[in-house]
């Protein structure tokens, strides 16, 4: 059980944070963004699941015109096998050669027909994947106005009548935000967890390495907050 994601514990792990986020700053947009986490990783457990399962209907229709297409091409040569005499050598050559330039062109009109499966899986999954990508950049431009030197001199950033908020509060909404980033790439993860493709893959990867690198940008504002005190009060 501990080998594989549970689509499950992520889903409930996003709800409980977004209420958390929620229920610490009320009304803010990162509880917003929470929120619409939320309701993307609910859509996304059930793409994941069905990306997992095969199409059957599709499969069919496949097969059909693959079986179609071998019919076709292995029908001249038995009729020419049967029915038809070549005069010379040379004549046989050009026959040769240009079925094998047709048994080319089905070969790839087959792999195009095997493949079709697994590219519309791919075309659903990498939607969902650039709004996760998305996400995590908005996440991003929440916690870029959260300067921990803000509360050193609170009226220097030109933002007299933005709330600043205390040092306790500032740290708590850092680590929501490493935590949004945390689990948006766990969300991404899913998708690859039942559907075996490198493209796929790639973009699971860079949503990874994404969310890493601004987690640890947040994490850099947290240290420095342990060596500042609480904001000086407004005159």
């Amino acid at each position: 059980m501990y080998r594989q994601l549970d689509a499950t514990h992520i889903e409930n792990t996003v709800a409980v944070l977004s209420d958390r986020v929620t229920r610490r700053f009320p009304g803010s947009g990162l509880s917003k963004v929470a929120a619409e986490l939320a309701t993307i990783s609910t859509e996304s457990m059930m793409t994941a699941e069905a990306l997992g399962r095969p199409i059957h209907l599709l499969r069919v229709g496949v097969w059909l015109c693959i079986g179609g297409i071998v019919v076709i091409a292995v029908a001249p040569f038995l009729i020419l096998n049967t029915a038809t005499a070549f005069s010379d050598f040379g004549e046989f050559v050009q026959v040769v050669e240009a079925g094998v330039n047709d048994v080319v062109f089905l070969a790839v009109g087959i792999f195009f027909l095997a493949t079709l499966e697994t590219r519309f899986k791919r075309r659903r999954a990498l939607r969902k994947l650039r709004e996760l990508r998305s996400v995590a950049h908005i996440v991003d431009m929440h916690q870029l106005s959260k300067d921990p030197e803000q509360l050193l001199s609170p009226g220097d950033d030109n933002s007299v009548d933005r709330p600043i908020l205390s040092r306790a509060d500032l740290a708590k909404y850092l680590d929501y935000c490493s935590e949004l980033l945390s689990l948006t790439s766990k969300v991404a993860a899913l998708y690859i967890q039942n559907l075996d493709d490198p493209v796929v893959l790639e973009s699971v990867t860079k949503i990874e390495n994404l969310t890493t690198g601004l987690s640890r940008k947040i994490w850099q504002k947290i240290m420095i907050l342990d060596t500042i005190g609480e904001p000086a009060a407004r005159p």
